[in-house]
């Protein structure tokens, strides 16, 4: 006899459920973002999610991003999550090197503007790839909407981090230098 909320094999059928949910919430960040790049509905989120995160209202780990456009010239804006460690604050390329805003960043000379209730004039600084680990694993542990566009489990030590590194820009936030 079964005890409610699982099967006869003892499986919980409650936390089947909850897992082909969250399996489908990640098929649906991928599509998001086929072929490297957001598709328009996902611009159209981004645009929504930034004026959010720039207003100041959720947690501080989480904040628009704007880079001046290495064609257009004129500011392109995102939401990103800023990832805390060890006394430093980073910010990742969850879409690799190729992503628009790490092309158009390295354009405008590493300036940015972070916005979070304030404006903050940065200069981010390319972190060197044999130290990128500890933070990879750091902002899949913040950012829970990246973790399917980084195959690492965000549990996963620091090793299996380290094989992935390169793929995966990694920039420490600086304020003072900009």
């Amino acid at each position: 006899m079964a005890f409610a909320g699982t099967n006869d094999r003892g499986g919980s059928g409650v936390v089947r459920a909850a897992l082909t949910v969250m399996k489908q919430y990640d098929n649906y960040l991928r599509w998001l973002y086929r072929g490297g790049h957001p598709s328009r509905f996902a611009r159209l989120q981004n645009r929504a999610t930034a004026a959010v995160f720039a207003a100041g209202i959720f947690p501080e780990r989480t904040a628009e991003l704007q880079v001046r456009g290495r064609r257009s010239g004129r500011v392109i804006s995102f939401p990103v999550a800023i990832a805390d460690f060890e006394g430093g604050r980073y910010l990742v390329s969850m879409l690799g090197e190729n992503a628009n805003w790490v092309r158009n960043l390295k354009a405008a000379g590493y300036q940015a503007v972070l916005r979070h209730g304030r404006r903050e004039t940065v200069r981010l600084e390319t972190v060197d790839v044999t130290a990128r680990a500890p933070i990879l694993r750091r902002y899949l542990r913040v950012a829970p909407g990246a973790r399917p566009h980084i195959p690492v489990d965000f549990r996963a030590p620091l090793a299996e981090f380290e094989k992935v590194a390169a793929d995966y820009p990694v920039f420490r936030i600086d304020a003072r230098a900009a």
